[in-house]
């Protein structure tokens, strides 16, 4: 495991703030959202569609305090971007949007570098204020929005967006949750992918290495991986980017990359204050997680009894609700990760809760592999990779 401390590229203009929002292209943006709102504890924030004008995509947004999610649908047959997009890779993250300042420089910046822009920059504005946008192709058919706002914006969301047509009473009655912000956005890379991927960050937008493990750290008996997490300047973004290495079977990156046809998001980590209290009550609100087996638990109190650090939470509550718990000499963190939250074995959320440690749970990796496992032989693709590169399942 490495941590990087040299911050890269100082820019000599512009800025990349904090992550704004994630975009998912759905087949059905209403009960999404509604998804969302019900078992993560969401609210309803803005909406677009038919009744605002808009009369190609709907777009249901919702926020839980910084976390904003937008949810977009075609509206009409014959939509071929957002058709081909759902069919190959179903319901998922299409565009994580940043914050930035000074969003010409940083478009033209990339551009010079290399990058494949989207669409350059442009700007909307209604009776709340202006804001300037502009799209970038990164990984797969994921891009990034950046978004500036030229001067104060004072509307719910962004121009367009109007108050939700629809705020179900049920929410008022489910227990809170406390997700505060985004911690970290996860991009699953084919074979041979993640190098080239954390360069194009670092030399097209500026971003630095923050920290990186291997597949000799990071293995099973069956599956492996790797990553490297790119941060920008300030280290308020932090994009993990993983690719399977090879294992005995299917790791669950090649899961993903299988059926999402591709790159793309793998996980988006929630991150929350109170993660005991976050679990008990998305588990009441019908969220499902993967389960850490106890040996794991009785494991971590062997170490922990030797540790530099203390956990001031109770172990046997974390374990009661398969809570996982990774640490260094200077803190601690705990997590735990839902199932997937569509049909597809693809995109998943993470809880996270830091303690004065700033990894990505890389001691916990191996747990967290083997509660996959578990899952994927359940789904029959816990397969045994032959020298010819096929699979085989295994039963």
């Amino acid at each position: 495991m490495t941590s990087y401390t040299d911050k890269g590229e100082k820019h000599e203009r512009g800025k990349f703030v904090r992550f704004h929002h994630v975009t998912f292209w759905v087949g059905n943006a209403k009960q999404a959202a509604s998804f969302y709102c019900d078992k993560m504890g969401f609210e309803p924030l803005a909406y677009k569609g038919l009744e605002t004008g808009s009369r190609e995509v709907v777009s249901h947004v919702i926020r839980q305090d910084k976390i904003i999610f937008a949810f977009d649908s075609p509206l009409n047959p014959g939509n071929e971007e957002m058709g081909a997009h759902l069919m190959k890779h179903g319901d998922g993250a299409k565009d994580i949007a940043f914050q930035v300042e000074d969003c010409d420089y940083l478009i033209k910046t990339a551009k010079q570098r290399g990058a494949v822009i989207v669409k350059d920059p442009w700007v909307e504005e209604d009776i709340h204020g202006r804001v300037k946008y502009a799209v970038v192709q990164t990984y797969g058919d994921t891009t990034h929005t950046f978004i500036e706002y030229l001067g104060p914006y004072k509307g719910l969301f962004l121009p367009g967006y109007k108050e939700p047509m629809f705020r179900d009473p049920l929410l008022a009655k489910l227990p809170q949750v406390g997700l505060r912000f985004i911690d970290h956005i996860v991009g699953n890379q084919p074979d041979d992918q993640m190098v080239p991927t954390s360069d194009w960050y670092q030399k097209c937008l500026m971003f630095h290495r923050f920290w990186s493990i291997d597949d000799k750290q990071i293995h099973t008996q069956y599956s492996s991986l790797r990553s490297i997490v790119v941060t920008n300047y300030e280290e308020t973004i932090k994009m993990p980017i993983n690719e399977p290495a090879v294992g005995k079977k299917k790791s669950q990156i090649q899961e993903y990359v299988d059926y999402n046809g591709g790159a793309g998001v793998q996980h988006i980590a929630l991150n929350t204050s109170n993660i005991i209290q976050a679990i008990v009550n998305l588990r009441a609100r019908g969220m499902e997680f993967l389960s850490a087996p106890d040996t794991y638990y009785d494991t971590l109190r062997e170490k922990l009894k030797i540790a530099k650090i203390k956990v001031k939470e109770d172990l046997n509550r974390l374990q009661e609700l398969k809570i996982l718990v990774d640490f260094d000499d200077k803190g601690y963190l705990l997590q735990i990760f839902t199932k997937p939250v569509q049909d597809r074995p693809t995109l998943f959320l993470e809880v996270i809760q830091r303690n004065n440690h700033f990894g990505f749970g890389a001691g916990n990796f191996k747990s967290l592999f083997e509660a996959i496992e578990m899952d994927q032989e359940a789904r029959g693709n816990l397969t045994v990779v032959t020298p010819k590169g096929q699979d085989q399942a295994f039963y």
